[in-house]
């Protein structure tokens, strides 16, 4: 444990020895304004008045970047774990732990959860009905946050807020094209006057995906945003997105054919609806409702030798589903006086899915849920902080589980704040995790020949305490800002999936086992530190560095090496003036068996890996348009291996089934924004 306080305690006497220093320093450096995020506790706080570590991904940054999807910007924040099996699926986790669709981490788009009902209850990073181009930011809480947001904010939550119609600066467009394949097209237009605002993005991206394998994409996307001024103290958004597409899977040496070669095509679709009543500056209730709807057509021919009977077997497998949401929540924020802050609320929800092949015990699964939370923010004195917030939740037949936290924030200086706090949240289990039941069998006779998913309704929800401490600092060397957390994380009754050898019905137990997930016996703690650093050090230059370390223990060692021990990453964004611009970004991450795959008894952990992304970038205007040139390349540092499929890996042995590719490509955009 001394080792993780070390980074503490010299941040603790560095901000000391720096004092001479600020005193003799331009105060405006030191007082400039944090940004102010909602995301924590509901309450619009001072980054340094959270009881949060959160890493806030501005429009600046996501422009400057130029990447095609979310998950390549988060694996510029500490703490976060990305990998791609393939190009079309991302595997997107806070501190790891994740099986093949991590659902740690909470996901909202304007406060809607994107997550999915369907199959494993994850995040279609893929298909999410949002382009990049309507964000105006992205609030992603480092740690858990279950008091806010409920079971799914179990590590964290990451917030993606999009643009006001208000902020729309007439059309734009934005075309390119590169190598595998890379196409993109984004329009966007909108309009309207002081009371009503709208806009339209569409968007087509495709790809072929990494060479070597079947796993091109090509998805399009529509969504409108409408913002209604009712008056001087009502407001109403609504907003529909929808974006459906196809995309390869599979491997043509999967055994028997378990997870064969084959194209799929899926569709994601919802409508959101706000009403926002503010009736003074330091009150707002806020209403709102949202429906998911999501789909997919997975389906495949397995193929396998009946020995018993002399024949082949050719077995039709699938992964269809059709899943919904309805959700329904009502928030009050007030200031019951001049040091404090009150947020509660309400929140109800149904999930629905239908899936004969996932579910064969039971088609159609559903599971509904109450929520109640409230958030108290008191300032005791001018440099101290208090936040207490805790959530009930209620899952189906489930007990009622409560989520509280306490944190304090101590402004040692006007530039150092030192943050204190503690959490206990839940997760709740997700449908698949609990009912999913996946049998094949000979069409020819009924014979059921393997029995890869039993269902656990017995399953329990794990349960995280954490305790962190956290340093926010601003130093005056090259301007820079400090951003440290310290963290002791405990998880019992993780959830994992289990090898069943004992369960010899099906034909084919012996090459492919029965498994199902269970709740793991005994604790795994986590400890570590994570920071970022970000630097202007000349006019016109930014530097983003962030680096974590993570010490997983658990008497189960493949569970410890589910969580990489260390990560890192450095961006160096430069202005070179005369419209040219360049964003250098380095990324490292170590040795880490994320996902699952059909065959849970074989254990491999991908490699480490360091790689690298370019972007550069020149303003120009055409025929008095402005408009914006830009050469983009990821993955520069060569091929590599990031999360395997280890069903697929077990056939290969040490040797890497599945390597990124190095792609550039070049984009137009007119009146870029």
């Amino acid at each position: 444990m001394r080792s993780l306080l070390l980074p503490l305690l010299l941040l603790s006497g560095a901000a000391h020895a720096l004092e001479d220093a600020v005193s003799r320093a331009d105060e405006s450096l030191y007082l400039q304004e944090l940004p102010i995020v909602l995301t924590p506790s509901r309450l619009p706080q001072p980054l340094d008045e959270a009881p949060a570590a959160v890493t806030v991904i501005d429009r600046e940054l996501i422009r400057a970047t130029g990447y095609r999807d979310l998950p390549r910007l988060f694996r510029l924040v500490p703490g976060m774990q990305i990998g791609q099996e393939r190009a079309s699926t991302h595997w997107v986790t806070y501190h790891g732990l994740g099986n093949d669709l991590p659902s740690q981490m909470q996901v909202l788009v304007d406060g809607r959860s994107v997550y999915s009902p369907g199959i494993f209850g994850g995040v279609d990073w893929t298909g999410l009905p949002v382009a990049l181009d309507e964000i105006e930011r992205i609030e992603i809480v480092r740690g858990t946050d279950s008091v806010g947001y409920g079971a799914n904010a179990f590590l964290g939550v990451i917030n993606i807020i999009t643009r006001h119609t208000a902020d729309a600066r007439g059309p734009r467009a934005k075309a390119g094209a590169g190598t595998h394949g890379v196409r993109l097209l984004e329009l966007e237009a909108g309009g309207g006057d002081a009371a009503t605002g709208l806009r339209l993005n569409a968007s087509v991206n495709q790809d072929d995906g990494f060479a070597g394998l079947n796993d091109g994409q090509a998805f399009q996307g529509l969504s409108l945003r409408a913002d209604r001024q009712l008056g001087l103290r009502d407001e109403l958004t609504l907003r529909v997105a929808a974006r459906t597409g196809q995309r390869g899977a599979g491997y043509a040496d999967s055994t028997y054919g378990n997870n064969a070669e084959r194209d799929w095509d899926s569709g994601n679709a919802a409508v959101h609806l706000q009403w926002r009543h503010t009736p003074g500056p330091d009150e707002e209730w806020l209403l709102h409702y949202y429906h998911n709807q999501d789909d997919a057509r997975d389906e495949w021919l397995a193929s396998a030798w009946r020995a018993d009977v002399g024949r082949m077997a050719y077995v039709p497998l699938n992964r269809n589903r059709d899943s919904a949401r309805d959700n329904l929540e009502l928030q009050h924020r007030s200031a019951p006086s001049a040091d404090t802050q009150l947020v509660w609320g309400m929140e109800a929800r149904h999930d629905q899915v239908d899936s004969p092949f996932l579910y064969a015990g039971d088609a159609h699964q559903e599971t509904t849920l109450g929520r109640l939370f409230g958030h108290l923010e008191w300032r005791h004195r001018p440099d101290l902080v208090f936040n207490l917030g805790a959530l009930a939740e209620k899952y189906d037949g489930d007990p009622v589980r409560l989520s509280p936290r306490a944190f304090a924030n101590w402004h040692a200086s006007p530039t150092d704040t030192f943050r204190l706090g503690y959490a206990r949240a839940w997760l709740q289990p997700t449908l698949f995790e609990r009912y999913g039941d996946v049998r094949a069998f000979d069409p020819a006779d009924g014979a059921l020949l393997v029995w890869p998913y039993l269902p656990n309704p017995e399953l329990r929800p794990p349960r995280i305490d954490s305790v962190e401490i956290g340093y926010l600092g601003r130093l005056d060397a090259w301007r820079t800002r400090v951003d440290l957390r310290v963290f002791v994380e405990r998880i019992h009754d993780h959830i994992w999936r289990v090898s069943h050898p004992e369960v010899t019905a099906p034909l084919y137990a012996g090459i492919l086992p029965s498994a199902r997930y269970e709740n793991l016996s005994t604790p795994v703690t986590q400890q570590g530190f994570e920071y970022q650093l970000e630097s202007r050090p000349a006019p016109g230059t930014r530097l983003l560095f962030s680096h974590t370390v993570i010490d997983n223990r658990c008497s189960d060692a493949f569970v410890s090496k589910l969580t990489a021990p260390y990560s890192a990453s450095l961006s160096w964004l430069q202005d070179w003036g005369s419209g040219w611009s360049s964003t250098l970004t380095a990324l490292r991450m170590g040795p880490v068996a994320g996902g699952d795959g059909y065959v849970p008894r074989y254990q491999y952990v991908s490699p480490p890996y360091t790689t690298f992304d370019l972007r550069l970038a020149r303003q120009t205007r055409i025929g008095g348009t402005p408009a914006e040139v830009a050469l983009m390349g990821t993955n520069l540092g060569g091929r590599h291996q990031e999360i395997a499929d280890r069903s697929e890996q077990y056939l290969h042995g040490l040797d890497p089934a599945n390597r990124t590719s190095p792609t550039l490509w070049l984009t137009l955009s007119l009146n870029p924004q």
